[in-house]
């Protein structure tokens, strides 16, 4: 699939180095703040800054990435990732950490972060042809979910070791805040590799030399697709992973070990799922994909809670897991196909910023909801992400884009 050229060997090795940075770090960051003084309240408010800012820096770097230089932003990520953490290593002082994560590049999820995977995506999809687009970027986010997997497994794994050869908890987590660090520091190595070849050709379009944030020509369209991109994530808020893991422990009983076991296993099917994705978009178009493998997903989702036993919601939740993502690699493709070339990185950036602000909003929401109905939080999720399926197949399913080959 990569063939001979370069820059997509490199973009997928920056994707899997990055990923397993994100999770190498984010199974002890919590446990690091923890040990150096924070409680409950600053640790949220932290993530919570981490989030604002990185959405911040985002919209700053990828809507300016095209003119600017896409290299030279994705760069600039790096070394911001590298920095923050140094920062966290060298200093307890809650305020420099806050500041350090609001303008470096720090994961609280393991999930991505940062201006990269916009700018990825818009270099991927000019590298490709359109009819490979799709199959490009599932391999993309199979890639990611793997490495992120094996990177949250590799990062308990050694801080554990550190620890029974003699090193205290807060000395070990150190060691794991200095390998994402390092990562950090080869990943702006790897990006300075990448060819002009990446680089958006320039418009000549008077209207592309005037836009705002990047846009010109498919401003609405990209405002839509915020928009609805933005409701699912907010539904996604509701069962985030750490919330689903809660729910098990609580009514089943479940113990860390099995939890562990469970979403490695629901994240190895989820990332798999997307190379489903390619096929199906080839017989009946990127927008069909999206909605009708969505559905199902979250009527899955709704039934879990209604199980009556534990074997049952497992199965019930790795069988939506397993076709769960078959919209992720469509959807990106979609954005990129129906914006201007000069438009892609500022398209990614925007509607992924959308969906970081979305999911931002609901886990309180989610909290609050857990003490009134233990189930509650997966039916409103699965319910609110009907909704958009529904509005999203209503808005572009008359949608012909050339790539829906």
């Amino acid at each position: 699939m990569f063939g001979l050229n370069k820059n997509i060997i490199l973009l997928f090795s920056t994707r899997t180095l990055r990923l397993f940075g994100y999770g190498f770090l984010s199974v002890v960051l919590a446990l690091y703040l923890e040990e150096s003084g924070f409680d409950n309240v600053l640790m949220g408010l932290l993530f919570s800054l981490t989030l604002v800012g990185d959405a911040g820096i985002s919209l700053l770097l990828t809507t300016s990435a095209d003119r600017f230089g896409r290299k030279k932003t994705l760069v600039i990520g790096a070394i911001l990732m590298m920095a923050a953490g140094f920062a966290f290593i060298l200093t307890h002082n809650p305020i420099i950490l806050i500041i350090a994560a609001i303008i470096g590049v720090i994961s609280p999820s393991g999930n991505e972060i940062g201006p990269f995977l916009p700018v990825e995506q818009a270099m991927l999809s000019q590298l490709v042809a359109k009819d490979r687009r799709t199959g490009v970027l599932a391999w993309y986010n199979l890639v990611g979910s793997l490495a992120t997997a094996f990177g949250a497994l590799v990062g308990g794994f050694l801080a554990k070791q550190l620890q029974t050869g003699g090193m205290s908890p807060l000395d070990s987590y150190r060691v794991i805040l200095l390998g994402y660090a390092i990562i950090g520091g080869i990943l702006a190595l790897v990006f300075a590799g990448l060819s002009r070849e990446c680089e958006a050709v320039p418009s000549t379009n008077p209207a592309a030399l005037q836009s705002r944030f990047g846009l010109h020509k498919s401003r609405g369209v990209v405002v839509k697709l915020s928009m609805l991109f933005s409701l699912d994530a907010f539904a996604g808020g509701f069962v985030l992973q750490s919330f689903m893991a809660y729910w098990f422990h609580v009514r089943y009983g479940a113990d860390e070990a099995a939890l562990g076991s469970i979403f490695f296993g629901a994240n190895l099917l989820a990332g798999f799922s997307a190379l489903l994705a390619v096929p199906l978009a080839k017989k009946i178009g990127l927008i069909r994909t999206m909605v009708f493998t969505h559905l199902p997903s979250n009527i899955l989702l709704i039934l879990v809670p209604l199980m009556p036993n534990f074997t049952l919601a497992i199965c019930v939740l790795l069988l939506r897991f397993s076709i769960s993502q078959m919209d992720v690699p469509t959807r990106q493709a979609y954005t990129m196909a129906v914006v201007d070339p000069d438009e892609r990185s500022a398209a990614a950036g925007i509607t992924g910023i959308a969906r970081s602000v979305g999911a931002s909003l609901s886990p309180a929401v989610a909290g609050a909801l857990f003490t009134v109905f233990l189930g509650g939080p997966f039916i409103v999720a699965g319910g609110l992400k009907i909704l958009y399926d529904l509005m999203l197949f209503k808005s572009f399913k008359a949608s012909h884009v050339s790539d829906e080959l």
